[in-house]
C-alpha cells in the first residue's frame, strides 16, 4: 500500500514551519547580538533596537491581521505574510548599519504579526473542532521548540560561519511555505465582517512608535535630551488619546473594558511588570556572557538554552501545581521565587564556572515558566465566550509589548549607569549588568502586592482548585 500524506497534514507541516520561523527568529538573535555590534561598529546596548523593533512591530500589528485575512482571504494574507517575513529576513542578512537593521527588523516583524495569527485562524477553520486538540499540540511543540534551538544554532552559526546566516536560512523555507499555501490552503474570508477601528490603530501605533524611537535615541551616545523628552510626551499623548477613543467606539482595536475584569487585569497588565523584567534576560545574559566572560557565541548559545529547556519542562508540571495551590497562592508565591531567580543571574561573574550559570538560568527559567503560563491562563480564566477574540487581541499586544519593552528598558538602564558611573559608551561592564539585573528583580517584584489582592477562588473553572469555606472567609 503506497505511503499518502493527508492534505490536513501537509497543511499542519505548513502552519507548524511558520510557528518555527517566528519562534527561531525572536531567540536566534540575542545570542549574535554581540557579534552583529563588532560589525556595525557599535555597541549591543545601541543594537538592542534590532530586538524592540521586531516584537513591538509584532504587537502593534497583530490586532489588524484577522480583520485583514476576513477581507482579502485567509490564503493570500498568510501567503503574503511567510512572504514579508523572508524578504526582511534577507534584507537583515544583508544589512551594514543600525538604522536599517532596525528597518529591516520592523518589515519582518509586520509579516510575523500577520503569519502565526492568520495561520492558527486557517488551522481552525480546516480541522473543525474533533481534530483541533491534536492540531493545536503539533503547533505548540512548534512554537516551543523555537526558543530552545534558537540559543545554541544562532551562536554556532555565529561562531562558525557569519551571523548573516541567521536570516538567510528563513529564505528557503518561506519560499516553499510561500507556495504551498496557494495549493494546499483555500482562502476562507467572511462576507460580514465589522469597519476596522483604523483611528485607534493608527494612534496606538505611533504611541509604541515614539515609544520605541525615544529608547533608541536616549541609549545614543550624542542623545538629545529634549528629543527624547519630546518623543515620550508624544508617545504618552498618542497613547492617551487612543485610550479616549477606543473607550468610546463599539467594535475598538483594542478593547479596555476588558479591563474591568480583575483576572484579566491582573493576568494582562500586572504581569507585564514581571514580563518586563523576564525579557530581559534573554538580551542581558548573552552580553555578560561574551563580552564580560569571553566566551564565543556558540558557547554562550549552549548555556543560554537552559532558560528555553526549563521552560519546556514546566509546561507539564503548570496543570497540577495550578490544580494543587490555585492562581493566587501560586501567583505570590512564585512571584517572590521567580523575582529572586532573576535576581541571581546578577551572581554571575567572569570567574563563574559554565556548568553554574547553566544551573542558574536552568532553575530561573522553570519559575519563570510558571508565572509566565499563569499569568497567560489567568487573563482568560473570566472571559465570556463572545469576548474571547477581544481579549486574545488585546493579550498578545500586552505581551509583545512588555516582551519588547523588557530589552529596551534593560538597554536604557544599562546607558544611564554608563552616564553616572562616567564609562566609555563603547564597554558594557559587568556591573553595570549586575545592577540592571538586580533593578529588573525589583520591578517583578512590584508586581507581588496585586497577586496577593486576587480573591482565593480568582480563576478557579479553569485551575479547578477547590478553596474551602475557612480559607474563603479569613480572605472575606
Amino acid at each position: 500500500m503506497p505511503f499518502r500524506v493527508s492534505r490536513h497534514s501537509i497543511l499542519l507541516g505548513i502552519i507548524a514551519t511558520a510557528f518555527l520561523m517566528q519562534g527561531l527568529d525572536g531567540t536566534v538573535i540575542a545570542t549574535a547580538l554581540p557579534e552583529m555590534a563588532v560589525n556595525f561598529g557599535t555597541t549591543p546596548i545601541h543594537l538592542s533596537i534590532g530586538i524592540t523593533a521586531y516584537i513591538l512591530a509584532l504587537a502593534v500589528f497583530i490586532p489588524v491581521s484577522g480583520w485583514v485575512a476576513d477581507r482579502v482571504g485567509a490564503r493570500t494574507v498568510f501567503s503574503a505574510a511567510i512572504a514579508v517575513f523572508s524578504l526582511g529576513s534577507v534584507l537583515c542578512g544583508l544589512a551594514n548599519g543600525v538604522t536599517e537593521f532596525a528597518l529591516y527588523r520592523i518589515l519582518q516583524g509586520i509579516g510575523g504579526a500577520m503569519m502565526v495569527p492568520v495561520g492558527r485562524l486557517v488551522l481552525f477553520r480546516a480541522v473543525g473542532k474533533a481534530g483541533l486538540v491534536q492540531a493545536l499540540s503539533t503547533l505548540t511543540m512548534a512554537a516551543m521548540i523555537g526558543p530552545v534551538l534558537g540559543p545554541p544554532l544562532g551562536g554556532f552559526i555565529t561562531t562558525y560561519a557569519s551571523w548573516r546566516w541567521i536570516f538567510f536560512l528563513n529564505l528557503p523555507m518561506g519560499l516553499v511555505g510561500s507556495v504551498m499555501v496557494w495549493f494546499f490552503v483555500e482562502n476562507y474570508r467572511e462576507d460580514n465582517h465589522p469597519s476596522f477601528d483604523w483611528i485607534g490603530f493608527v494612534f496606538t501605533g505611533m504611541s509604541v512608535a515614539a515609544l520605541v524611537l525615544d529608547c533608541d535615541v536616549t541609549v545614543q551616545p550624542d542623545s538629545n535630551v529634549w528629543l527624547s523628552i519630546g518623543l515620550l510626551l508624544f508617545s504618552l499623548a498618542s497613547g492617551a488619546f487612543a485610550a479616549w477613543y477606543m473607550l468610546r467606539r463599539p467594535e475598538p482595536v483594542i478593547d479596555l473594558t476588558l479591563l474591568k475584569i480583575d483576572t484579566f487585569r491582573v493576568g494582562v497588565v500586572v504581569g507585564m511588570l514581571f514580563r518586563v523584567a523576564g525579557g530581559s534576560i534573554a538580551y542581558l545574559i548573552p552580553i555578560m556572557l561574551q563580552v564580560n566572560m569571553g566566551m564565543t557565541a556558540f558557547q554562550s548559545g549552549s548555556i543560554t538554552v537552559a532558560a528555553a529547556l526549563a521552560s519546556l519542562l514546566m509546561k507539564f508540571a503548570i496543570p497540577p501545581t495550578l490544580r494543587r495551590w490555585g492562581f493566587r497562592n501560586v501567583l505570590f508565591g512564585n512571584g517572590f521565587i521567580s523575582a529572586a531567580a532573576i535576581g541571581a543571574c546578577a551572581a554571575i561573574g567572569i570567574g563563574t564556572p559554565g556548568y553554574v550559570v547553566f544551573l542558574i538560568l536552568l532553575i530561573g527559567g522553570f519559575f519563570r515558566s510558571l508565572q509566565f503560563t499563569s499569568l497567560t491562563t489567568l487573563g482568560y480564566a473570566d472571559i465570556p465566550v463572545q469576548r474571547t477574540s477581544s481579549a486574545t487581541s488585546f493579550s498578545s499586544t500586552a505581551q509583545q509589548v512588555s516582551n519588547g519593552m523588557g530589552v529596551a528598558v534593560a538597554a536604557v538602564t544599562l546607558h544611564m549607569l554608563q552616564l553616572i558611573r562616567g564609562e566609555a559608551m563603547t564597554t558594557v561592564s559587568v556591573e553595570d549588568i549586575r545592577l540592571t539585573l538586580i533593578i529588573m528583580t525589583l520591578v517583578a517584584l512590584s508586581a507581588v502586592y496585586s497577586y496577593a489582592k486576587l480573591a482565593p477562588d480568582a480563576g478557579a473553572e479553569v485551575s479547578r482548585h477547590r478553596v474551602t469555606p475557612d480559607i474563603a472567609e479569613a480572605a472575606d
